[in-house]
């Protein structure tokens, strides 16, 4: 039957009758894994908060500041201060609550025995968070994001190295901060001998333009001197086409890369993000021209299914080699554009309206 629906759907140029795409749709969801080519899905509706012990008083305490963590990690803002009517919402986290448990996390540091600190880690209801961030307003960070290619090169004085080994609790401490927002980080590793496949000039000069994929991947270069007692830190950003700069110094290292991390999330963040006004309901067309056989339009449909502000896909009429679709938005048709836009799954046609198929397939190399 599926066979039939693919050869029918590649030779008739007529709408298929509501039953036939219903049909025609679910054969396609049970032949193809939804994909969003690279993207990460975090855990976004867990927060943790650290706690003197594991008693019930002090769990109480702490689950308004977990359920705070997990709508940071929603809006992508690191504070509400613009946003009085967080604080009081906040206190609704214990009847919010599914399930709890506890947790030690390194504290780390230089030069310092590593210690360890306690913290609550609690999961909340999805739909209870939701109806809370929306009834506050609150900007939506797009759930799907695609991992930051992290590089770290260090000049002690001595010499420069890219992620030397004795500097490690200064990356793990920059992973913390990104995992804690809800950024998704990659640390390319060296290969048998121990070297790095990007020049080191390009990541010492912070070159992003020469690292930054086209496809929405980003890329961070955090570069560190020894300047007297003080640590310098360059921190440059490659992502979707825009290129960020700025410095921190401290005489604490790792202060100052937890710092430039902090920030590199609220510029990505802000790129991603959906204000609170644009969100709602939306219906768009999309027109897909370039799918040449059966394989194209499973993993067509696959790829509009699975970007996060799609919350419906129909497929409205057929034709050899294009699909016209129905796509049901929670927020507004231009933020799908940006993201089409930045992808290399789809093209925008050069003449006429709708979009070219670009995505490699498995079998593409």
């Amino acid at each position: 039957m599926v066979s039939y629906l693919l050869d029918e759907f590649r030779r008739e140029p007529v709408p298929l009758p509501i039953s036939m795409r219903k049909l025609f749709l679910l054969s396609l969801f049970l032949l193809a894994p939804l994909a969003c080519r690279g993207a990460v899905m975090p855990e976004l509706y867990v927060g943790e908060a650290v706690v003197a012990d594991q008693g019930g008083g002090e769990r109480l305490r702490a689950l308004p500041l977990a359920l705070e963590h997990v709508l940071q990690k929603l809006s992508g803002l690191r504070q509400f201060d613009d946003y009085p009517l967080v604080r009081p919402a906040l206190e609704r986290a214990p009847e919010m609550v599914l399930s709890y448990h506890y947790i030690k996390v390194a504290n780390l540091q230089a030069d310092s025995p590593e210690s360890e600190a306690l913290r609550l880690v609690a999961r909340f209801a999805e739909a209870s968070v939701d109806e809370m961030a929306r009834a506050l307003q609150l900007p939506l960070w797009q759930p799907q994001r695609n991992p930051l290619t992290a590089w770290l090169i260090i000049d002690d004085g001595l010499d420069r190295r890219v992620m030397p080994l004795e500097y490690e609790y200064a990356q793990r401490a920059m992973e913390q901060v990104a995992e804690r927002r809800g950024q998704p980080l990659a640390w390319p590793g060296p290969d048998e001998e121990g070297s790095y496949a990007v020049d080191e000039q390009i990541l010492w000069g912070g070159y992003t333009e020469d690292l930054a994929g086209p496809g929405g991947e980003g890329v961070l270069i955090a570069a560190a001197r020894r300047e007297g007692t003080e640590w310098g830190v360059r921190i440059n950003v490659g992502f979707r086409g825009q290129h960020w700069s700025w410095r921190q110094s401290d005489i604490d290292l790792t202060a100052a890369l937890t710092e430039g991390m902090q920030q590199v999330v609220d510029q990505v963040a802000a790129v991603q993000t959906i204000a609170a006004s644009d969100l709602g309901i939306w219906q768009q067309a999309l027109t897909v021209r370039g799918l040449s056989g059966a394989t194209y339009y499973r993993r067509c449909l696959s790829y509009l299914q699975g970007i996060s502000l799609v919350d419906r896909v129909e497929v409205i009429s057929a034709q050899p080699g294009a699909v016209t679709f129905r796509l049901g938005l929670s927020a507004m048709p231009s933020y799908l554009e940006a993201i089409l836009d930045s992808g290399q799954v789809l093209q925008r046609a050069e003449e006429g309206d709708g979009w070219l198929w670009a995505g490699a397939l498995p079998d593409d190399g």
